[in-house]
C-alpha cells in the first residue's frame, strides 16, 4: 500500500519541480549579474568534467581546455541549476520519508519497550504471589505436623464445607 502512494508522491513532485526549473533556467539568461556567476560556473564545470573524462580515457591533462562561449555556458549552467534544483528537492524529500519512518520506528520501538517492561512486573507479581503461596503452604504444614494426625484430620474437617462445595472430597 506505501509503495504505490511512494512511486505517486516521487512522480508528483517531478512533474512540479519542471516547471520551475524551467523557469529558473528561462530567468537565469536574463539577469546581467545572474547570468555572469552562472557563465563562470558553467566555464569551472567544464574543465573539471573535461578533466576528469581525460584522465578516464588516459588523455592528458595538462593541455588547455577551450572555454565554452557565451549562450553554450549559459545554457549549460542553467540546465545545471534547474537539475540542481530537481535533486534537491528530491533529496529533502527523501530526508523528510527517512526521518519520518525513523521516527514511526521509535515509537512502535517504545511500545514494544512498553509491552516487555508490563510483562516484567506482570513476572514479577507473579513469583511474588507465588512466593507467598508457598510461604502460606509452608505454615500450614507446619502447623499439620505439629499437631499431628488428629491435627491433620481436624484440620480437613474445620474446612470440610467449603471442601464439599468444590465437589473434590477432603
Amino acid at each position: 500500500m506505501i509503495l504505490p502512494v511512494v512511486k505517486l508522491g516521487t512522480l508528483v513532485l517531478k512533474t512540479v519541480c519542471k516547471p520551475i526549473a524551467s523557469r529558473l533556467k528561462k530567468e537565469a539568461g536574463l539577469h546581467p549579474k545572474f547570468r555572469r556567476l552562472i557563465v563562470n560556473v558553467a566555464q569551472a564545470n567544464h574543465r573539471i568534467t573535461t578533466n576528469i573524462q581525460r584522465r578516464i580515457y588516459g588523455h592528458s591533462t595538462n593541455v588547455e581546455i577551450r572555454p565554452l562561449d557565451e549562450e553554450k555556458a549559459v545554457q549549460a549552467a542553467s540546465d545545471l541549476i534547474g537539475e540542481f534544483f530537481v535533486f534537491s528537492v528530491a533529496g529533502v524529500a527523501l530526508i523528510f520519508e527517512v526521518q519520518r519512518s525513523a521516527r514511526s520506528e521509535a515509537r512502535k520501538e517504545e511500545i514494544r519497550r512498553q509491552e516487555i517492561e508490563a510483562m516484567k512486573q506482570k513476572e514479577e507479581d507473579l513469583m511474588r504471589d507465588l512466593e507467598q503461596l508457598k510461604q502460606k503452604l509452608n505454615e500450614i504444614e507446619h502447623l499439620a505436623k505439629g499437631r499431628g494426625l488428629s491435627g491433620i484430620i481436624s484440620f480437613r474437617h474445620d474446612h470440610a464445607p467449603e471442601s464439599s462445595k468444590s465437589g473434590n472430597p477432603a
